[in-house]
């Protein structure tokens, strides 16, 4: 990793590795190619264009476009000019972008001028008064009042004035991930500068990163592990290549085309890139390859082990409100394929009872995060930040301040050697016949069949087991008869896990950062 200057705000991960290698590639997107020089240059314009707009330290600016330049520009501009930066998934329909920029109170919104046509109507009642707009013209829309625009080229100075690039301290927010939840609206996680610094620092450390590596961006830069890969990929020198995912067969082309040694994904998204086949030299070329966002199952795993023989695998835990929690060191994936490892980096895992006495091994308990990488709290809701963000339990000494953990509400348990096994957010077990069942041991057992490409186990009410399994799956290439799905479940679960229906659809919904929507399923099944 590059080293030398202390790095205090968001912004430095760029500045600094420009200033010790000006001329490696940055970032990439289509045809062109930025060195760390350039980037740093556009950056500073960005922050500057936002500092001649008005914005006051702390000022909320979202982000809603697809990844581009332009988009990256924009989110590390917003730091070098003290404001917090809002990303915004770009698949998101107006109604649910106006929710996050009302919530947030966003005086800034930068965006392309295809978005801002549908966007228009919400901006008009919202608290933005600037919107930058990203590659078309400016000019008024015919509709009278709302924020004043602003195109972004023609607003950027080449070479903008020399200053300052540290605005305040690395505990101030630097960023709001919104995030889904179970219930209710997403929920703003606000992140410091120094949440992210620790979390690349940790992350690019045991994945090894450096100058030499080409990380594809394949998640949204909404989703805290796909910005990870910015800010992984930043401080320790090395390329960024952008994609905006579309077909499947888009992630080994472009790993041929720029050498990718490096890529991270959801289930689900690994699930149907296990299926293609990859080009010898994107195969070969591959370092490592990490999974995030639950589970991978044991075949699609081991089959991921056969396409990649050279590369390293990554299996990661995390939640938004501690960016990145655990990692299973490939030395260990043979013996534990279904943990989730052991804590990062200058982070401590705890897994806790109730009433928050350490459980011992083989107890199932509520993980709880401590470290540099806890969130500040959830954005304007005391409430909520109340119910995750809570001490550290065990005794504090009388003379410090408690310190803050996040209680994640997912469930674990850790074996004689202190290694993690994810058993289930307290919140999606399912409880039948008197028993406590995870969803992930029923989906796991669906996989094992090789008989289905997606599955989702959920629990639904029932006045006489309290709730019923339904998995839902998808056919894995061959049509699936639900009759001999169950009869292989039967075989190898117990009585109480096996689903009493399994629904078979063409798909299944996901949400914006690529996982599976099982909120929304729950709410179709009723």
């Amino acid at each position: 990793m590059i080293t030398g200057l202390p790095l205090t705000r968001l912004h430095h991960l760029v500045e600094h590795t420009a200033a010790a290698l000006p001329d490696r590639p940055a970032l990439t997107y289509g045809e062109e190619t930025q060195a760390y020089a350039e980037l740093w240059r556009r950056i500073a314009a960005a922050g500057d264009l936002l500092t001649r707009l008005g914005l006051q330290p702390g000022d909320r600016v979202a982000v809603f476009a697809e990844k581009r330049l332009e988009t990256v520009t924009a989110i590390f501009g917003c730091s070098v000019a003290g404001g917090v930066f809002v990303p915004v998934n770009p698949v998101l329909r107006p109604a649910q972008v106006g929710h996050i920029l009302t919530d947030c109170e966003a005086r800034f919104l930068i965006t392309t001028a295809e978005r801002l046509g549908t966007l228009w109507p919400t901006l008009t009642s919202s608290t933005v008064e600037h919107v930058i707009v990203i590659g078309a013209s400016a000019a008024e829309p015919a509709e009278t009042g709302g924020p004043q625009r602003h195109d972004w080229a023609a607003s950027m100075i080449t070479d903008p004035p020399a200053g300052p690039t540290g605005h305040g301290v690395d505990l101030d927010p630097a960023a709001i991930l919104y995030t889904s939840g179970s219930t209710g609206r997403p929920k703003g996680v606000v992140l410091s500068h120094r949440n992210l610094i620790a979390g690349a620092e940790s992350v690019a450390g045991y994945l090894g990163n450096d100058h030499h590596d080409v990380i594809l961006a394949v998640l949204p830069l909404g989703f805290d592990a796909g910005f990870s890969q910015l800010t992984t990929a930043f401080r320790s020198g090395a390329r960024v290549v952008l994609l905006n995912y579309l077909l499947p067969r888009d992630v080994p082309r472009l790993c041929e085309r720029h050498g990718v040694t490096g890529l991270t994904c959801v289930p689900p998204l690994w699930l149907q890139l296990a299926g293609l086949d990859w080009p010898d030299a994107a195969r070969q070329r591959l370092r490592y390859f990490a999974n995030t966002g639950g589970r991978l199952p044991r075949s699609t795993l081991a089959r991921l082990r056969e396409l990649f023989p050279a590369a390293h695998p990554y299996l990661m835990y995390g939640l938004t409100e501690a960016f990145r929690s655990t990692y299973l060191d490939p030395a260990q994936v043979d013996l534990r394929p279904d943990s989730i490892g052991k804590a990062i980096p200058n982070a401590e895992i705890l897994v806790v009872r109730p009433d928050g006495s350490r459980c011992g091994p083989g107890e199932e308990g509520e993980l709880v995060h401590r470290g540099s990488l806890v969130a500040l709290g959830y954005w304007n809701d005391p409430v909520r930040t109340s119910e995750r963000f809570r001490p550290v339990p065990g005794p504090t000494a009388s003379w410090r301040q408690p310190e803050l953990a996040v209680w994640s509400g997912d469930r674990v348990v850790a074996d004689a050697d202190g290694y993690l096994y994810f058993v289930g957010r307290t919140d999606e077990m399912i409880k039948t016949s008197g028993y406590r069942v995870s969803p992930t041991e029923v989906e796991e057992a669906a996989y094992a069949t090789g008989m289905v490409r997606d599955a989702v186990a959920l629990g639904v009410p029932d006045d006489r087991l309290g709730q019923r399994i339904v998995l839902l799956a998808t056919e894995n290439g061959h049509p699936l008869t639900t009759s001999a799905l169950l009869a292989e479940l039967r075989r190898e679960l117990p009585h109480f896990q096996v689903p009493s229906e399994v629904i078979v659809r063409a798909e299944l919904p996901r949400s914006a950062n690529g996982k599976y929507d099982r909120a929304l399923l729950r709410t179709e099944l009723g």
